[in-house]
């Protein structure tokens, strides 16, 4: 089911990466869920899903978006201003919550592109500072420019000095201060950990894996073969994982 909504203002990062803020009434959601938005396209309505980046208490929502040329959806969406109606699904859907994350000591959120968007709403919320005595979130992005949130993420880091820990990687061009490969090789080199000062393991470890197929298939694998098992519903584990395409 849909409902109808509004833009009230947008964030462009860089020409093609974008933030919409857009009231709509979908009720209560968990920081980590995801809506649908929509649009009428040559009389077809068109819609796909996007994590939620705002703070569930927030009055606005909030999604994280980059235009792909060729796609059905976003290169309209890139084209909304302020005022602009937009469709959205009534209820916010997804399991890739805290809720669903079982007791461990360190939380590791790795994702790729927009899909830091859950882990950013996540980030706002006091259940995950409560939750966990040590956060470190890792950044995977093509280029510098497209680290989105790189202000809100130096703030946390000033807050939460001794808790949280911020790793970027840039794989186009070099970068003084972010690893230099993918996510699966540093973490397969030892890199990963070396510089969060923190160890991945089954005994202290639960990480969240958001974004592109390949990254949340080779590092489950690495994972794997260090004896974190997937999460699931009736048999909890150590890996939880939304794909993003």
């Amino acid at each position: 089911m849909w409902t109808q909504g509004k833009v009230v203002k947008r964030t462009d990062w860089t020409a093609d990466l974008f933030s919409l803020f857009i009231e709509a009434d979908i009720g209560d959601f968990t920081a980590g869920q995801f809506v649908k938005l929509g649009l009428d396209i040559k009389d077809k309505r068109i819609g796909r899903a996007y994590s939620l980046v705002n703070h569930p208490d927030e009055d606005l929502l909030e999604v994280l978006l980059i235009r792909v040329d060729d796609g059905l959806l976003s290169p309209a969406l890139h084209r909304l201003q302020p005022g602009d109606p937009i469709h959205m699904s009534t209820k916010a859907s997804g399991f890739m919550t805290l809720d669903y994350v079982p007791p461990s000591r360190d939380l590791w959120l790795m994702a790729t592109g927009t899909a830091i968007g859950p882990f950013i709403s996540m980030l706002r919320t006091h259940a995950v500072w409560q939750q966990f005595e040590h956060v470190v979130l890792v950044y995977g992005v093509r280029y510098t420019q497209e680290l989105a949130y790189n202000g809100l993420l130096t703030e946390l880091t000033q807050q939460h000095r001794s808790q949280f820990s911020f790793l970027s990687s840039v794989t186009r061009e070099s970068s003084a201060d972010a690893l230099t490969c993918r996510i699966p090789e540093a973490l397969e080199t030892g890199l990963l950990e070396q510089q969060a000062q923190r160890e991945i393991c089954p005994q202290h470890s639960h990480v969240m894996l958001c974004g592109n197929p390949a990254m949340i298939s080779e590092t489950q694998a690495l994972l794997e073969q260090r004896g974190l098992r997937k999460n699931l519903k009736r048999k909890p584990g150590h890996i939880s994982m939304e794909r993003y395409w």
